[in-house]
């Protein structure tokens, strides 16, 4: 069972925050900052932009009773514990973290959040399934779970789903609205926006328009919006994400994650609305081969000693 903590390292927390990271992360176990010094930081982490809200009413764009109902099985190797182990330690954790994005929210805007990673491997789409099955299950909000990866999605075979029309499908039509993509699981308040067949240029779709308009009506629709996006590097999809969501969750594996690409993939995005950062120290999920290759995965020999 992956844990989850807060914050980096000591050493990281140094470095990356002189340079880079605009939030204080405490020493809790799980999640987000929780002292009112880093809340205020927060409110500056988070300008408003595309992803901001304001006072303006959205016409209902998501018919409960119209939006096609699919049962889902999640395979174990999916790891979905908020779903399918909910009296475990890992969907305890996931509760806590639920609880401190609540508790942001009480004092800034915060409904869509982007789950991100500086590299691959360091287990994002992991998070934001499990964080967006807690939300809708176990806090009983209305939420929406997006595929947000157009290169390689993963999302919906980790609910054992497959062949489904979702964004890319939405862009190649053209005439059809964003909300008629979206499924309901039975059992749950929890929507879910697939990617659809994956393409050659998702960064059309996201910097479009088209799409920024019909993510302000869908978040006018759902009390959370939760999009399990790219990696920060070495695409740009993660950047243009940001600039449609209230605030970005970062996932750092221990021992993946270099310093250097964590910096560089923190500069890379526009506004990067940084809320928290989750430390995982699963070893084996998520287990995507984004260029033929991995980036600083673990080895270890046979007398447990770290191999380069």
């Amino acid at each position: 069972m992956s844990q989850l903590f807060e914050g980096f390292s000591r050493a990281a927390i140094r470095q990356s925050q002189r340079e880079t990271v605009p939030v204080d992360l405490g020493p809790a176990e799980l999640g987000l900052p929780e002292t009112s010094p880093t809340t205020e930081m927060l409110g500056t982490a988070m300008p408003g932009g595309a992803g901001s809200r304001g006072t303006a009413e959205i016409k209902k764009v998501v018919d409960d009773n119209k939006t096609r109902l699919v049962m889902v099985q999640p395979p174990p190797a999916s790891r979905l514990v908020a779903w399918s182990d909910p009296n475990s330690l890992g969907a305890e954790k996931f509760r806590a973290l639920a609880v401190r994005l609540d508790d942001i929210r009480r004092q800034h805007e915060l409904k869509s959040v982007q789950v991100t990673s500086s590299v691959i491997n360091e287990g994002k789409s992991f998070v934001a399934a499990n964080l967006a099955v807690t939300l809708a299950k176990y806090s009983g909000s209305k939420t929406l779970l997006i595929e947000g990866d157009l290169h390689r999605p993963t999302l919906a075979s980790m609910f054992g789903l497959k062949d489904l029309q979702g964004l890319s499908d939405w862009w190649t039509l053209r005439n059809q609205e964003l909300a008629r993509c979206l499924l309901r699981f039975a059992g749950s308040r929890l929507w879910f926006l697939p990617a659809g067949k994956p393409c050659d240029r998702p960064s059309e779709i996201l910097r479009s328009a088209q799409l920024a308009e019909a993510f302000t009506e869908l978040t006018g629709q759902f009390d959370w919006i939760v999009v399990d996006s790219t990696p920060m590097l070495p695409v740009i999809d993660a950047n243009l994400w940001s600039r449609l969501v209230d605030g970005t969750l970062l996932v750092v594996r221990e021992g993946v994650a270099p310093l250097k690409a964590l910096k560089k993939g923190l500069q890379s995005l526009d506004r990067p609305k940084l809320i928290g950062v989750v430390v995982n120290e699963a070893s084996d999920f998520d287990q995507i081969d984004y260029d033929g290759q991995y980036y600083g995965a673990r080895k270890y020999g046979n007398n447990g000693s770290k191999k380069v």
